[in-house]
């Protein structure tokens, strides 16, 4: 049975507009009545450019008729994560003191996607600084999860997850430090891709000014099938201009054609952070599946990594590589605060105000660490094709913007845990440079999705998209969420 217009994947889409069964402006028009339909409900789309989007539109149409060469998303209406830069789109990263930050110049991610034939019409919502696994800010309020509005879609990109499994437009993209594409990707039941480190330029995708890099951090695709992630990573991977002159990305294609190719360790749980068994029996399913599949599937396969110290490690280099947001009178009071501490207290904020103000000297000692871990890494996936994981500790959870986001809790196995235990599934793969899929599982008895994260080697980003797309086949694929026809 065909999905409708605005649930089929952008490649669908893409190929209607190049066969001349639909044209971009209807296709646009589509997607533009569906945001005023159903968007009050979620809020996941929070800019809109309709003019500029329509003017592109009928532009993409006249290429169309004249045979020109499109690209492989022509024509398909996008949303994007708010911190992408876009011109004539504000970029605020959820601060009200870049309210009227409207950026001269497009990310270049965002110019490839347009040369690839996108129709970018507006931005999605994200939590303040990016810093949350909610989407909520003082701009412009918060996005519900679509499968049920009392709960979170996830955060930093959780505007684009939502948007997404409503049909509010064909493709998005996110950004990634601490689960930001893979999280919500989860919460909301679409795919998520977080690629290997530094293979997606992220210029134009930071706070204005900023040129640098940040550790851990990468920008991906999101959608609704696995193909259009490896659509998405074509069109986005590749060196920045500079870098140009002197590398270009060669991804390894994957050998595997079936299921039963691929050799697979799965991790259900890990002492740092539990997982509710209702996310654990779906990824039992999956595995049990892949059992009769004839997949060599292993439960007690890892890497030769303690997994308390890749949290610390995990821990101690994302709050490094965020600690440039503080400002000067912010840093001095860390760092007060941090020869308060109890040097036997290993607590999430122990660890988090420790690293905000951490010696260089120390930095280097923890990548040092880091390093090890990602050669244990390198060794195990000489054994093992992928590794499956939580990509958090339970599906959505209620809105919860009370406090800090260290001081709050989230059930899981009936027990009040912290939120930022969950992190864990987060660094466990993210720290040490890896790429990872989310990819739909199942849903659990209350109706919400679960998605299971797909952990491959550096650089295999193409193996862990082709096993995704093997599951969307054979297994669990998209499924839209109820009340969004």
């Amino acid at each position: 049975m065909s999905l409708p217009l605005h649930y089929q994947s952008a490649k669908s889409l893409a190929g209607l507009v190049r066969r001349r069964k639909i044209g971009a402006l209807e296709l646009l028009d589509h997607f533009l009545g569906r945001v005023e339909r159903y968007n009050p409900r979620i809020n996941a789309v929070i800019w809109e450019s309709a003019d500029a989007a329509r003017k592109r539109a009928r532009a993409l149409d006249r290429a169309t008729a004249k045979g020109a060469r499109l690209g492989p998303l022509h024509g398909v209406p996008m949303t994007i994560k708010e911190s992408y830069d876009v011109v004539g789109m504000p970029t605020t990263r959820g601060m009200p003191a870049l309210k009227n930050n409207f950026p001269p110049r497009n990310a270049l991610t965002v110019d490839r996607l347009n040369a690839a034939g996108v129709n970018l019409f507006g931005k999605t919502n994200v939590p303040l600084s990016l810093a949350d696994w909610q989407s909520y800010n003082e701009i412009y309020g918060t996005t519900n999860n679509p499968w049920d509005v009392t709960r979170s879609p996830g955060g930093s990109s959780g505007g684009s997850a939502a948007a997404l499994a409503a049909g509010l437009c064909g493709i998005e993209a996110g950004s990634d430090i601490g689960a930001s594409i893979r999280n919500p990707a989860h919460y909301c039941g679409v795919y998520g891709l977080k690629p290997t480190f530094g293979i997606v330029p992220v210029r134009g995708q930071a706070m204005p000014g900023v040129l640098a890099p940040g550790d851990i951090t990468v920008i991906g695709p999101m959608a609704r099938s696995a193909e259009d992630l490896a659509i998405g990573l074509d069109v986005m991977a590749g060196p920045d201009d500079i870098d140009a002159a002197g590398w270009q990305l060669r991804l390894k294609r994957p050998t595997q054609t079936r299921l039963r190719d691929f050799r697979v360790a799965v991790m259900l749980d890990d002492p740092n952070a539990e997982v509710d068994q209702e996310v654990q029996t779906l990824l039992t399913r999956l595995a049990d599946f892949l059992g009769r599949q004839k997949v060599k599937v292993s439960h007690i396969a890892r890497p030769e990594i303690d997994t308390g110290e890749a949290q610390r490690v995990y821990v101690t280099l994302l709050r490094a590589a965020t600690s440039g947001r503080q400002t000067p009178e912010q840093f001095q009071h860390n760092v007060e605060v941090a020869r308060r501490l109890d040097p036997a207290d290993e607590s999430y904020f122990a660890r988090m105000t420790r690293a905000n103000v951490l010696a260089h000297k120390d930095w280097l000692a923890v990548n040092e660490t880091r390093h090890r871990m990602r050669h244990a890494w390198a060794a195990f996936f000489r054994e093992w094709d992928l590794l499956l994981c939580p990509a958090a500790s339970s599906a959505a959870f209620p809105h919860d913007h009370q406090g800090e986001r260290h001081e709050r809790l989230i059930t899981v196995n009936n027990k009040r845990v912290p939120t930022t235990d969950q992190l864990f599934w987060a660094g466990f793969s993210g720290a040490f440079y890896l790429p990872s899929v989310v990819a739909p599982a199942g849903l659990t008895p209350t109706g919400l999705p679960v998605g299971v994260q797909i952990v491959g080697p550096q650089f295999g980003d193409l193996a862990c998209i082709r096993f995704a797309e093997l599951l969307e086949r054979e297994y669990q694929a998209f499924t839209p969420p109820p009340g969004y026809d």
